[in-house]
């Protein structure tokens, strides 16, 4: 069976599992600046992220929810969808990853690569190339495509691999641990498959510097993971001084430089010159860190949450709590939340919500939608700068 077909099949198998929670610890630094004035929405921004998506797709001329179907349908992971299959009834958190796949609408996993085919319109073809005939498709060239569909590689082989579990933290409750060690050996085997298909796309569009980009993103991803798994280790995390700064440090390694450094690779291939490249970079830096933000909103922000969800203690809203609380004020929050030994999530929920911090990651979201809204002013007006200004609103609108 082709994995097109699995896909397909695959939301009436998987159960509304819960992601992966990862910590990291930092250090207290600078604290947030007053935001200024948010620019407010669009009179023509979509009322949902699905509509902003579609209309975004419909001016590439190019349907990202399967960008990299071409890749995804080789023999070899056909193969391991297969072998996915057999996880069906356990907790393995690559079940939530191809659940996401699937249909995951808000965070959706292609937006990067539409993002890089929109800047890439946006920004259209340089002086150097106007004069050339090269092939386009929608006002965007070719290697620009491959460029967005081997971004979309490298994010997604990112979560597979994010997906992997630490065999000596589990738990009776977590399952059998021959399931586990089953699916460690899938998520390893097929995200090392998709970065090898990355780097080969890579190689072929024969450009250094763009390789040196996207070389240095996945480094960048790599250390920010690293952060994330090596402070989670560490039994006092929770009592641990964080800081703004440093979160927005680690933030752009782990969720921004992919986005960032995508976006100026595209202006390389069409070879625009360094501060139209400069704009995109930083477009693509201040929307990723937008749409984290945003995330990391949701379960403060949903109107129903289910009194047991949990939330990421390293989240921008936690972290800003933190820093306004003040270490000792925020270990007697946590005691207070504790009982029997373990958290209490929705009573912690209740205490941040109360505070500052919610309201300070809303004021820092539209912070950085506004940084990444000025960076487009460098680009002409036009329907696809037009939809790179559709998706910061839709995730900077919390009402």
């Amino acid at each position: 069976m082709r994995l097109q077909h699995l896909l397909l099949r695959l939301p009436g198998y998987l159960g509304a599992l819960g992601p992966p929670r990862r910590l990291w610890r930092s250090r207290s630094l600078n604290s947030i600046s007053p935001v200024g004035s948010w620019r407010g929405q669009s009179s023509r921004s979509p009322a949902h992220w699905n509509q902003v998506v579609s209309e975004a797709e419909k001016i590439v001329g190019y349907p990202t929810s399967f960008m990299s179907l071409r890749c995804l349908l080789s023999d070899e992971l056909s193969n391991i969808a297969m072998q996915v299959r057999k996880l069906v009834g356990t907790q393995h958190p690559l079940l939530t990853t191809a659940r996401g796949l699937v249909h995951e609408s808000r965070h959706n996993l292609q937006l990067r690569g539409l993002v890089v085919l929109l800047i890439s319109k946006a920004a259209g073809p340089s002086r150097v190339n106007a004069s050339q005939n090269y092939d386009t498709v929608s006002g965007i060239y070719s290697c620009q495509r491959s460029l967005a569909e081997i971004t979309e590689l490298i994010h997604t082989a990112l979560l597979v691999h994010r997906g992997i579990v630490n065999l000596n933290e589990l738990q009776s409750s977590d399952g059998p641990l021959k399931d586990m060690q089953f699916g460690n050996k899938i998520a390893i085997l097929s995200g090392d498959f998709l970065l090898a298909n990355a780097c080969n796309g890579l190689a072929l569009l024969q450009n250094t510097k763009v390789v040196e980009l996207l070389a240095s993103a996945l480094m960048d991803l790599v250390q920010g993971v690293y952060h994330e798994n090596s402070a989670s280790a560490k039994e006092n995390y929770i009592t641990d001084d964080i800081g703004i700064s440093t979160w927005k440090e680690q933030t752009f390694l782990s969720h921004g430089a992919l986005l960032a450094k995508s976006c100026q690779a595209a202006m390389e291939l069409a070879k625009h010159d360094a501060e139209v490249q400069d704009m995109a970079f930083q477009y693509g830096k201040h929307m990723a860190m937008s749409h984290k933000i945003n995330s990391d909103l949701q379960p403060f922000i949903k109107e129903k949450t289910s009194d047991c969800a949990t939330f990421h203690l390293n989240s921008a809203p936690v972290v800003l709590h933190q820093e306004f609380l003040g270490r000792d004020l925020w270990i007697k929050q946590i005691k207070e939340a504790q009982e029997k030994g373990r958290l209490d999530y929705a009573k912690l929920r209740e205490t941040i919500k109360a505070g500052k911090g919610v309201t300070s990651a809303i004021d820092l979201c539209r912070y950085h939608g506004n940084k990444a809204l000025e960076a487009l002013e460098s680009f002409p007006p036009s329907e696809a700068r037009s939809a790179l200004e559709n998706i910061v609103f839709a995730v900077t609108r919390f009402s």
